[in-house]
């Protein structure tokens, strides 16, 4: 099994740039086969789900290559998202695992809950949303305990190299395959060649022509290359700890809000209690959150998702039953004549059931 192993890591460094296009590419396919025949959806976040996981798989085994070759020099450095997340994966196994264990939920969720539907009854269908809200749950306050500070989404690090950019030597074939021989010698350079140190005088045609505005300042060009705070700090320090029981009981509602939404939603509540009290939830959370120093553009960054996050209220609830959904029927009608914007009405009218039937498509 491990010999395997290592013959599919030595295939995928050498190429990787194939594999990542061909990955691109599947992840397109599966936006549009949903309504295309019959169990479309489930095809289609099959597809998604072992393309997130072998994504996941690909990112930390290039990584490792990278990480391990002297001569590999990234084009841009690393984001504050990716030094901090990889920090913490190095500093403690445990939210390395609870990392990974939360990413590989959240891509196979759907996947599940179809599976579900399609065996068992609505209840125990349910009772298996809310376990794994529960999973989800307590890997989210694991992290939280593990880090003391606020949990970033996503908890691992995202790819953020260019895979024609990883070397694909035999000396760093695979992580788990042993190194094989050294390439041969370079060939010598023809003595015909040898000689040839006088360049030719460039053509009139072939001279770049004069700079046609004046040079940037210095200070314009040095500003965008100057080491801010976050470059020189520790990366597990990009993020502070949570100081005050105010803001551990914000993050506390935060990640149990899941929770509760899915378990009020389990027990067959029709009316909009079980929105509000998300929502509310939602909003105490927020109120109760520190606000973040200028130089803190991590965690800015991160209350600025959960903010946006909020949109996705509008595919929940009577929200979505009485407002949402009929806008967006009325738009697909609209426009399944007109040519081009048709083919996203049509798109969104596959896509509106599965908002109607999982709970996993509301985001």
């Amino acid at each position: 099994m491990s010999s395997a192993l290592a013959r599919y890591e030595s295939f995928l460094v050498a190429h990787v740039s194939t594999i990542s296009s061909l990955e691109s590419s599947l992840r397109s396919i599966t936006w549009i086969l949903p309504g295309r025949f019959k169990d479309a959806e489930l095809a289609s976040e099959a597809l998604s789900a072992i393309l997130n996981v072998m994504s996941m798989y690909h990112d930390t085994l290039l990584a490792r290559v990278a990480e391990t070759d002297p001569k590999y020099k990234p084009l841009i450095p690393s984001s504050a998202h990716t030094r901090y997340t990889r920090a913490w994966c190095e500093k403690d196994a445990r939210y390395k695992w609870a990392a990974r264990a939360l990413e590989l939920i959240r891509f196979t969720e759907l996947l599940l809950e179809m599976g579900l539907r399609r065996k068992v009854s609505r209840k125990t269908r349910w009772r298996g949303i809310v376990l794994l809200e529960i999973v989800k749950a307590l890997l989210r306050l694991a992290l939280l305990r593990i880090t003391r500070r606020p949990l970033l989404s996503p908890p691992i690090p995202e790819r953020e190299f260019d895979p024609d950019s990883v070397p694909a030597g035999s000396d760093t074939s695979s992580p788990t395959l042993a190194p094989s021989s050294p390439p041969s010698s370079v060939p010598s350079t023809p003595e015909h060649l040898k000689n040839n140190h006088t360049p030719l005088p460039l053509h009139p045609l072939l001279t770049p022509p004069p700079p046609s505005h004046s040079p940037i300042p210095v200070e314009e060009y040095l500003l965008p290359k100057a080491l801010t705070t976050a470059s020189v700090k520790a990366p597990t320090s990009l993020v502070k700890p949570l100081a005050s029981p105010k803001e551990w009981l914000s993050e506390i509602i935060y990640h149990l809000r899941p929770l509760v939404y899915a378990i009020m939603l389990s027990s067959g509540r029709k009316d909009t209690k079980p929105l509000m009290t998300a929502l509310a939830m939602e909003l105490l959370a927020l109120n109760l959150r520190r606000v973040p120093s200028q130089s803190a553009a991590l965690e800015r960054s991160e209350y600025a998702r959960r903010d946006r996050d909020i949109v996705w209220y509008l595919l929940r609830g009577s929200i979505w039953e009485n407002w949402t959904r009929p806008k967006l029927e009325g738009f697909a009608n609209k426009t399944a004549n007109t040519p081009l914007i048709g083919v996203f009405g049509a798109l969104l009218k596959d896509w509106i059931p599965l908002i109607d039937e999982y709970y996993y498509c509301h985001g």
